[in-house]
């Protein structure tokens, strides 16, 4: 997937190594935003780490697994999705995705994560796909319940990030579900 035409001038794009300056850009002016819910908002702060990033996702498209993607409007970066674990034999994926303050409301999110979805598990087969958040995070939650994901439990203070130890909510969909939601 090079890039996928959402509608309405809406692209879905591989964001790749060569493209660490813009992704830097984007994070630094998006910094604030991103921050709080994202490790990695708060740690890019150079190209350098940037292509170091991004260089880790093409590595695991090239192995069939993690791969990561720019949102985009009229060709500016608005955000991006990513397939954080992506594990074809395992039947399983998880999906993530950021988006700049001013680029909220307007469903971008919802329909990327739509496409990535299909592509997953109507295309690909796999099984089951995750949606993780912070509870604090509503924004994330309401686009999982947009999906039709379920709520199957928290991880009690999962990770650290910020000096706080954060729970982690996990969300789901099966295929099966997601082919019925789809027929609709």
């Amino acid at each position: 997937m090079l890039s996928l035409d959402l509608g309405d001038g809406l692209t879905l794009t591989a964001l790749e190594p060569w493209q660490s300056a813009e992704l830097a850009a984007f994070v630094a002016a998006e910094r604030d935003h991103l921050a709080p819910w994202l490790p990695w908002g708060a740690s890019l702060h150079d190209e350098d780490r940037a292509r170091a990033f991004l260089q880790r996702y093409a590595d695991g498209t090239a192995a069939d697994g993690p791969r990561i993607y720019a949102l985009r409007v009229a060709g500016r970066m608005i955000g991006g999705t990513l397939f954080r674990v992506f594990d074809p034999a395992g039947g399983l994926c998880e999906v993530g995705v950021w988006l700049a303050a001013d680029a909220q409301g307007r469903g971008h999110v919802t329909r990327a994560a739509t496409a990535m979805l299909d592509w997953a598990l109507l295309e690909r087969g796999l099984h089951r796909a995750e949606w993780h958040c912070v509870p604090e995070n509503l924004a994330s939650r309401k686009i999982a319940e947009r999906l039709g994901m379920r709520l199957e439990g928290t991880l009690r203070e999962s990770w650290q990030h910020r000096d706080r130890l954060w729970d982690t909510e996990v969300w789901a969909v099966l295929a099966p579900d997601w082919r019925a939601r789809s027929a609709t």
